[in-house]
This record gives C-alpha cells, sequence and structure tokens, in this order.
C-alpha cells in the first residue's frame, strides 16, 4: 500500500486494516515508494493499494508544480499493468500525478489541485467539501465489490468534484450528495490559504458515481473515492466495501488460486 503526500488520520487508517480478517497490508510512504516500481519490487503482493497522493507539487509559497514520474516509476506501472497487478485506488490517489495523462486513464478520472486539460478538454481547479452527509447506493449488487453491502447506506466524508471517465468505467457505488459548485470549494483557493472559497470559481456538473471498476491492460482496477477519515475507516459497510475490493481485486491477479483468496496482501 502507498501513502505519502496527503495527509491522513494514520491511527485510525491503520485501525481499519488491522480489522479485516485475511488481508496483511504493509504501508510504504513516498519518497520510498519509489522501490515498487523496480523491477520485483511486488513480487509479494496480491495487489497495489494506492492511498497516497504523489506529483502534485503542493506548496505553501504558490501554485503547485506538478512533476511526471521519474523514469523508473513511468517503466514499473507499464510492467504492472502488462502482466495484471490489480490495484485499489483510495480517495485522493485520484489526484495523483497530474503532469503524467496515462495516470488519470489508470484511476479512470483526475481531481485538479490547478486549471488544467484532460483528454483535450480545459478543466478548472476541482472541488471539494469536507464531512458532506450522504446516502451511498449500490449501484452493481451482483458485483462481488458489492457483496454484503445494502442497498444504501449513510456516509459522513468529503466528496470531490472532478472530471471522471464514466463511459470506460463500471459503476459500483452512487452518491446522493449534490455534485456541484454550489455545495464544492475551489481546491486551488485552498492550497493558496483561501479555505472553503469559490469566490470567482465554477466547474461542470460532477459525476454521481462514488465507487467503480475497469481494466487496463490486464490489471483490474477498483476506485472508491470515499475515504478521507475516521467516519469513513470506522464505518462498517464502508470497511466491507473496502475489504470487498481488496479481496476481489486479488483474485483476479494472474498468480490467484481459490485458496489465495482469503489471505490477500496489499
Amino acid at each position: 500500500m502507498l501513502v505519502g503526500g496527503h495527509p491522513f488520520d494514520t491511527d485510525a487508517f491503520r485501525a481499519m486494516w488491522m480489522s479485516f480478517p485475511g488481508i496483511h497490508a504493509t504501508q510504504i510512504a513516498w519518497p520510498e515508494a519509489e522501490q515498487v516500481f523496480a523491477p520485483g519490487g511486488l513480487d509479494d503482493a496480491d495487489v497495489l493499494v494506492l492511498y497516497d497522493m504523489p506529483g502534485v507539487g503542493l506548496r505553501r509559497d504558490g501554485p503547485p508544480s506538478p512533476q511526471p514520474p521519474p523514469a523508473v516509476v513511468q517503466q514499473g506501472w507499464a510492467h504492472l499493468l502488462q502482466h495484471g497487478m490489480p490495484l485499489v485506488a483510495m480517495h485522493h490517489a485520484i489526484a495523483s500525478w497530474p503532469a503524467w495523462p496515462m495516470f488519470a486513464d489508470i484511476v479512470g478520472g483526475r481531481f485538479h489541485y490547478a486549471p488544467a486539460q484532460l483528454h483535450g478538454v480545459d478543466y478548472p481547479d476541482s472541488g471539494y467539501r469536507l464531512d458532506a452527509r450522504q446516502t451511498l447506493a449500490v449501484l452493481a449488487p451482483d458485483h462481488p465489490v458489492c457483496a454484503g453491502l445494502p442497498a444504501s447506506f449513510e456516509l459522513t466524508d468529503e466528496t470531490y468534484l472532478c472530471p471522471v471517465f464514466t463511459d470506460a468505467v463500471t459503476p459500483l457505488l452512487g452518491t446522493d450528495a449534490p455534485l456541484d459548485t454550489d455545495h464544492h470549494f475551489s481546491a486551488a483557493a485552498a492550497v493558496a490559504g483561501r479555505r472553503n472559497s469559490r469566490d470567482g470559481w465554477s466547474h461542470p456538473q460532477g459525476t454521481p458515481l462514488a465507487a467503480w471498476t475497469h481494466r487496463v491492460h490486464s490489471s483490474t482496477v477498483v476506485y472508491v473515492q470515499p475515504g478521507d477519515g475516521p467516519s469513513a475507516f470506522t464505518n462498517p459497510h464502508y470497511r466491507r466495501l473496502l475489504a470487498n475490493a481488496v479481496t476481489w481485486a486479488a483474485s483476479t491477479h494472474p498468480d490467484a488460486t481459490a485458496t489465495d483468496l482469503p489471505e490477500s496482501g496489499a
């Protein structure tokens, strides 16, 4: 599991992962995480979990200065995707590597901390809303990631207003949270020290998708948008959703067998 580049409640996060039976997660923080992309860096892993935000280049003294991944990381990603390493990306991981177009295609969208172009379209900086009370609805009740979840459940967590490649993914969960300018704040303003501001900012209507899956080359990818803090980490339905995502993704690993599934390494 990769972390770093964005703060989070480490104790609540760790407690959640320790609650998952049969799932053993090892955290690696950037810049040490670069070693994961070297040959053999994930030989003992069944799935790669992303809860990191590298390459964004957030600064206190100016706008972000995004950087593309080093060559070894880009080459490592190409190897992982060609060989079918499953991925589970969480929450702020969708903001990673904004200067590298390929990463948005891996995750299925991108959160922007500054205005940018994506798939030939100009976008403003993205929006966020902390502690949004919402109802999440299961959109694919027969999918393994949704196994054991109720038809809908309540969650208080951060929502994003950002582009998502809805035509390229399979929806798993949807949110009833309003995804528009009036209910979100400018990420660029927050970086500039004006938290919870939308002055002079607007954004196109967002997608209600809160979790999805798709294939990238030979790899299965699951993205789960909620996951900002303890209100999600302690929610039993969120925990089941995430455990399901990791277990199912691990089952698609090229080396997986039926007896491997309960003991997934992340």
